[in-house]
């Protein structure tokens, strides 16, 4: 379960969503004139000195890519720039973002997590980052970026942020081993009642058919989306009836506790899954220990291929909604996958520069390089689909390395993987438009409240650290009944909620 696993299967792929392996298409798509012509990709002049750029990041590969891989001097090359990537591990990248933000040695591109990273929000209101929006028009690429997604993370009416864009229908949500209901002789579960017996099945009936009693149900990343499920909400936030309420202190995320409870008494989950590493959760599905995990849709196949390792039958199948009392629902994506600032204290022309490379990277042209790498050195191309080499595996091109930089918009973005074969491909896009009849956005994105920014991260402890306690057995479902009953008490939380509901009103009538 510890070993690293290889993310990519030298299998026939999709070249891109639609991507036509036509040179003067791509060149059309690019934004820009070819490489080796008197200006570059980038708009940058030939002669000119490259731009230093300093970039933080993170990586989702078995390693990063080093310095001198040869995707980073391709874009160099292409771009007029010289790059200084910090590339960081998805166990460490909030712990780093955190601490470069709060010594202000901040890289010239920044990537931040979410809306919630309350320090770089607060530092934004004090004007330490660039507000990018009167530049964007100038960028054909960028400014192409759906409306939806970039005034969702605009902060004062303003936008100072850069999203690392993605789709918005196939994001995270849970995937089961289809070749274990198969041997469990269950169907793909709809119902919070049918996910429980497949879960508990994956448990007790030997799944794998190895005469051991060595599987678990779920490995419990993202368990707070089980909770989601009961309250038909996508996060804290809920839309009734125009206004904002707190799932939180509501009778759904109760219900969601019992259910996890029952789950962790069951043993369906992993005895230590609230501390586990985003690389454990995914480590266990590929050494073939887990019947669900939570992933986008694409990123499914990172574990299936793990997992065929042991076992070629391995099938993990993107679940496309489950339904409680509360109804059937599927999470919609931000939109975004991290999101990009810029210090103000980098030079007007140098924050230029850095805008022309992240619209060379949402292009077509850029895309590809991104996430495919160089034609013949790591991928070839047969019958009109990519085919990844060894060399991609080794210097750790890919979707999850510089795709995490350099990314254009598109609905299916999320339905392929390099080394995924066509007809899961075929299969991920058909369940990705199934999402869209059941998909439910977070209603949240964007808003901000005094209050959240200050007391906000106490407050999510303090409950963070009951549910834990809940569902584990070591308090009581009345210890979470006192907790509820003490923040409607609470005058400052009380606020917070009326904070948030006003700048709901005000976004909506924004619009």
């Amino acid at each position: 379960m510890k070993e690293k696993e290889k993310f990519i299967k030298r299998k026939a792929v999709p070249a891109s969503l639609s991507f036509i392996m036509v040179a003067s298409i791509l060149s059309a798509c690019s934004g820009g004139t070819a490489p080796g012509t008197d200006k570059g990709a980038a708009g940058a002049v030939k002669d000119e000195k490259p731009t230093e750029i300093s970039i933080f990041t993170e990586f989702s590969t078995p390693e990063p890519p080093s310095a001198d891989n040869p995707v980073t001097k391709e874009f160099e090359k292409r771009t007029n720039t010289k790059l200084n990537i910090t590339w960081a591990s998805p166990n460490a990248w909030e712990e780093k973002q955190n601490v470069m933000l709060a010594s202000g040695d901040m890289t010239d591109l920044m990537k931040i997590k979410d809306m919630k990273q309350t320090q770089a929000i607060n530092m934004i209101k004090q004007g330490a980052f660039w507000d990018l929006g009167p530049y964007l028009k100038d960028y054909k690429n960028l400014a192409a970026y759906p409306k939806e997604i970039m005034d969702s993370v605009k902060v004062d009416g303003k936008q100072y942020i850069l999203p690392s864009v993605r789709p918005l229908h196939g994001s995270s949500f849970f995937n089961i081993r289809q070749d274990w209901l198969d041997n469990v002789g269950l169907k793909m579960p709809e119902t919070m009642d049918e996910f429980y017996i497949a879960m508990k099945a994956f448990v007790e009936k030997d799944p794998d058919k190895n005469g051991k009693a060595d599987t678990y149900g779920y490995n419990g990343k993202n368990w707070e989306k089980v909770i989601d499920i009961f309250n038909n909400s996508n996060g804290k936030w809920k839309d009734v009836g125009g206004k904002l309420v707190d799932t939180d202190l509501e009778p759904g995320t109760r219900e969601g506790l019992i259910y996890l409870n029952k789950m962790y008494k069951d043993k369906i989950l992993p005895e230590d899954f609230t501390i586990m590493k985003t690389t454990d959760y995914e480590n266990m599905a590929k050494a073939g220990k887990v019947g669900v995990q939570m992933d986008t849709t694409e990123g499914v196949y990172r574990a299936t291929e793990g997992a065929q390792k042991l076992d070629p039958k391995a099938d993990f199948v993107a679940m496309t909604f489950l339904s409680s009392p509360a109804g059937k629902m599927v999470h919609t994506g931000s939109g975004f996958a991290g999101l990009y600032l810029i210090p103000k204290k980098v030079p007007e022309a140098k924050m230029k520069k850095i805008l022309a490379l992240m619209d060379y990277g949402a292009s077509e042209e850029g895309f590809e390089l991104a996430c495919y790498g160089l034609k013949d050195i790591h991928f070839k191309v047969v019958d009109g689909f990519k085919t990844a080499t060894d060399q991609a595996v080794k210097e750790s091109v890919s979707q999850s390395s510089f795709g995490k930089i350099f990314e254009r918009y598109d609905p299916y973005l999320w339905a392929y993987r390099v080394g995924m074969p066509k007809a899961m491909f075929e299969r991920n896009k058909k369940i990705i438009d199934e999402r869209s009849k059941y998909g439910v956005a977070d209603v949240s994105i964007g808003l901000l409240s005094d209050i959240d920014l200050k007391l906000g991260p106490d407050f999510k402890k303090k409950m963070d650290d009951m549910k834990v306690k809940v569902m584990m057995g070591k308090e009581p479902i009345e210890s979470w009944d006192a907790m509820v009953k003490s923040f409607k008490a609470d005058a400052n939380y009380m606020k917070m909620i009326d904070e948030f509901n006003k700048a709901y009103q005000d976004k909506k009538s924004a619009k």
